[in-house]
């Protein structure tokens, strides 16, 4: 349910915080102008959210640079026991792992804990950027005037009658189903004004004329309220509420007088997403793979890595398409800021002694260990000897080259015992075969 505030039980902290943070913005601009533009206040929360994000970044790209390290360690491990599927094998490598993972001092979900901590702010801060009348009391203040009267005067099944056809019903079809919608008590009003609000936020010009035709005696408080969200939704000559392909096909129904200025600029939203994204993507630590190897041995965590770097600027050009304009601010100030932050991080890295961060990770691994009444020293010393020589490991013998062996090594033996005797089985051969013994044993 999307009832104007985020409710989630996870989100909605976040979501508060975040709405604090934005309406801070807009009072901090309204200082300056009478209408704040929404598409600057985005820009500047973005950046502020990524910023204080910023150490969750660092340790996610040392991680990032960690693992590039060791992979190879890793990679040898999986290619020595590369077809046993024996219990005893599976065991062994699983211990060999972890055991390369203490000696860098690696925690091997450290880079998914690092992600779980960011995704709820993020998406919470999209869910803010997408819902901001639910946060920003400046904005919603446009609404209600004319909200308090549309509810007052229409029932709830005549509200969802009208908007059934407008832009957002589908988004928001939960709310009109709810038992609190058109209910004639407070909580039941209240609920109702936000819905209408949350619809009308992604109205487009020819909705709110349909809400003019549809309230003749609110018409003129339908103009004035659009036309006070247009002054706060308009960003470079664009209007944020609106979705590129929406405003591309309301200017490419005016024929000779469609305005290209407009259609040059909504199209460049999902361009400018995606190659900010493709950017961000090649500045990020890519994993280690070898050249060498064919295409059929590449790392699965590497040639994860590539689709994914392919598929989502690609990705986030179709979303800015059809999300309104705001979105896509969002979406490229994130890349730009992302990858600012990249150059910077990796220049930070570049410098740093990736053996004394091994070390320093170790000793805090042992140190965890000592408490434990663990011994310190087995960390750093399995490790080496696991993994010194991982990459050599012998081939599975098969029975029929075991048994082979085993007769030649029978035969040899015997004709060695056996040499320089006249007589196989007499008493001079057996003494011989005795020396040749011992002569073979004392060597």
């Amino acid at each position: 349910m999307l009832l104007t505030q985020n409710t989630n039980l996870i989100l909605r902290p976040f979501s508060l915080i975040i709405g604090k943070i934005l309406e801070g913005i807009f009072w901090f601009l309204g200082l300056f102008t009478d209408y704040p533009s929404a598409g600057l206040a985005i820009i500047i929360m973005t950046v502020i959210i990524y910023v204080l994000l910023l150490p969750l970044t660092v340790k996610q790209q040392k991680f990032s640079k960690l693992s590039n390290k060791m992979n190879p360690e890793l990679t040898a491990i999986r290619e020595k026991y590369k077809g046993r599927q024996d219990q005893e094998s599976m065991t062994k490598m699983q211990t060999e792992t972890q055991m390369v993972y203490q000696k860098y001092g690696v925690n091997p979900s450290g880079s998914c804990i690092q992600l779980l901590i960011q995704l709820p702010i993020l998406y919470a801060l999209y869910r803010v950027i997408y819902n901001m009348p639910a946060y920003v009391t400046r904005i919603k203040n446009v609404f209600n005037p004319l909200v308090g009267n549309i509810v007052a005067s229409s029932s709830g099944e005549e509200l969802k009658e009208f908007f059934k056809d407008f832009t957002g019903f589908a988004y928001y079809q939960k709310q009109f189903g709810n038992g609190l919608f058109g209910a004639d008590t407070a909580e039941g009003i209240e609920y109702t004004k936000n819905t209408v609000i949350d619809i009308l936020n992604r109205a487009s010009t020819a909705e709110w004329d349909k809400v003019a035709e549809k309230f003749p005696s609110l018409a003129d408080q339908a103009l004035t309220t659009s036309t006070e969200l247009a002054k706060y939704n308009s960003f470079l000559g664009l209007n944020i509420g609106l979705t590129p392909s929406f405003v591309i096909k309301s200017e490419w129904a005016l024929g000779d007088a469609k305005n290209w200025a407009v259609i040059i600029g909504v199209l460049a939203i999902p361009l400018l997403s995606a190659a900010t994204q493709w950017i961000n993507t090649k500045l990020m630590p890519q994993p280690n793979q070898d050249s060498k190897k064919p295409q059929a041995d590449e790392n699965p965590m590497v040639s994860s890595m590539k689709t994914m770097n392919n598929i989502m600027p690609l990705m986030s050009a179709v979303f800015c398409f059809s999300l309104p304009i705001g979105m896509g601010i969002y979406w490229i100030t994130g890349s730009v800021v992302r990858s600012i932050i990249q150059i910077v991080v990796n220049k930070h890295l570049d410098k740093m002694d990736v053996d004394a961060m091994i070390k320093k990770n170790v000793e805090k691994a042992n140190e965890i260990r000592r408490k434990k009444g663990l011994p310190v020293e087995q960390i750093s010393t399995n490790a080496k000897i696991n993994t010194r020589n991982v990459g050599s490991s012998k081939p599975v013998e098969s029975e029929a080259s075991k048994k082979a062996r085993v007769e030649k090594n029978i035969k040899d033996s015997t004709e060695y015992y056996n040499k320089n005797s006249s007589k196989p089985g007499s008493l001079a051969s057996k003494a011989a075969m005795v020396k040749n013994y011992n002569e073979k044993n004392n060597n």
